[in-house]
């Protein structure tokens, strides 16, 4: 999957989440631009993640369906669950200042930074007990061709 970085995702997002029918994009060109499968747009559409245009059988996505995969993508990158991301910008209000999504959106990052910070300890801690692992299988290896070439 393509990695989409944060501040592209919202500072594209932020500026197409305004409706608009130019651009319209076709869902084999939406998965090539983002690097999804067909199957993941239509996913992502069933679950109400996405909603593009339909056209008899065709899926017409516009720059704000763009945004919210942008901002999808983001989220899982990041660890959110598809429900949480769908959370947050089911908050959006185009009239409004957002600021209610934008505490959300802050507050369930402070909560994935905190699991991310923990996981990454837990990770760094196994590294090094597996390091020292391999230090001792590596003496115990060499100690043992010593003996056997004696």
């Amino acid at each position: 999957m393509k990695s989409v970085s944060a501040i592209e995702a919202m500072t594209n997002a932020s500026d197409a989440f305004c409706e608009s029918d130019d651009d319209l994009m076709r869902i084999g060109d939406m998965a090539k631009e983002f690097d999804v499968s067909l199957r993941t747009l239509r996913f992502y559409e069933d679950k109400g993640l996405l909603q593009p245009k339909r056209e008899g059988s065709m899926r017409l996505y516009s720059r704000r369906e763009r945004a919210r995969l942008r901002l999808i993508l983001l989220g899982r990158n990041v660890g959110f669950s598809l429900r949480e991301v769908k959370q947050m910008m089911d908050l959006y209000d185009p009239q409004g200042t957002n600021a209610k999504q934008l505490r959300v959106a802050l507050e369930k990052s402070e909560k994935q930074l905190s699991r991310l910070e923990k996981q990454r300890e837990s990770i760094e801690d196994a590294i090094s007990q597996l390091r020292a692992a391999m230090e001792v299988v590596r003496g115990t290896l060499e100690e043992r061709q010593r003996q056997s070439a004696a």
